[in-house]
């Protein structure tokens, strides 16, 4: 099944950004040799930090990555994170209910930015054709919360990197690549943005210009997204780039 393997950051500082993901998000650690640290969920790694203590901050109006979406199995899974969040500090920049999703959205340390969710059931989503309706309204945070049947113990086995959201410095050489080397379909656009799924998901990666219209290539040196990972492969090559300087490789191939 396609879909994301897991997500690289080029990351300055590599112990604080574990505890980050550690102790916030849930990942557990995973093999790391002091450059490299994996995290993930069930044995399964999702995150792969890099580290470059010379990197550069990257800049918000640069393409680059949005944000890493991690998908919990469950509704109680969920409302368990938003009470770890609350009793243990952790800021929230944003909280919204999609129709087709309910999530909950932070930064963290290094300004990577983050969601955190769950699905409602396919059957109860609005599709027309290809085509799958996302909305974003006002979350109800308490009934969420009070959803949770046992305290937050870390990402419970089953979740999943659910989709990556990138920016990118036009929307139509985007698609191009997300539709044709990628092989997505577009299930959903709004002004500034565009969402693409494989298998009839409403969206394994998207794509905005909120920040970065007209970017050019991303700089090196930065820190920030180093890759994507997706479980699938490619027709031609092990590794596919696209304008911008976002990375997009088979998972079963050892990036760097």
């Amino acid at each position: 099944m396609n879909g994301i393997a897991h997500v690289a950051l080029t990351v300055r500082d590599l112990p604080a950004m574990t505890r980050f993901y550690r102790d916030a998000i849930g990942l557990r650690p995973l093999s790391g040799d002091g450059t490299v640290q994996d995290l993930g969920a069930g044995g399964h790694v999702l995150l792969r930090l890099i580290a470059d203590p010379a990197a550069r901050p990257a800049d918000r109006r640069d393409a680059g990555l949005f944000h890493t979406a991690f998908l919990l199995p469950d509704r109680a899974d969920l409302g368990a994170w938003l009470r770890h969040a609350a009793e243990t500090g952790v800021r929230l920049t944003g909280a919204s209910d999609h129709g087709v999703s309910e999530a909950l959205y932070l930064d963290d340390p290094e300004g990577n930015g983050i969601e955190i969710y769950r699905d409602r059931p396919a059957a109860d989503w609005t599709r027309d054709g290809a085509r799958i309706l996302m909305t974003t309204e006002r979350l109800d945070m308490a009934d969420l919360a009070a959803a949770a049947d046992a305290p937050w113990r870390g990402a419970p086995d089953g979740s999943v990197v659910g989709h990556v959201h990138l920016q990118v410095g036009d929307l139509d050489q985007a698609h191009g690549v997300l539709t044709g080397d990628l092989d997505l379909t577009r299930t959903f656009e709004a002004p500034g943005g565009a969402w693409y799924g494989w298998d009839g998901y409403h969206h394994n990666l998207a794509a905005n210009v909120w920040n970065s219209r007209g970017a050019g290539l991303r700089p090196e040196g930065r820190t920030g997204l180093r890759y994507v990972a997706l479980q699938q492969q490619f027709r031609r090559d092990s590794e596919i780039v696209d304008p911008w300087g976002n990375r997009f490789t088979a998972a079963d191939v050892q990036a760097g």
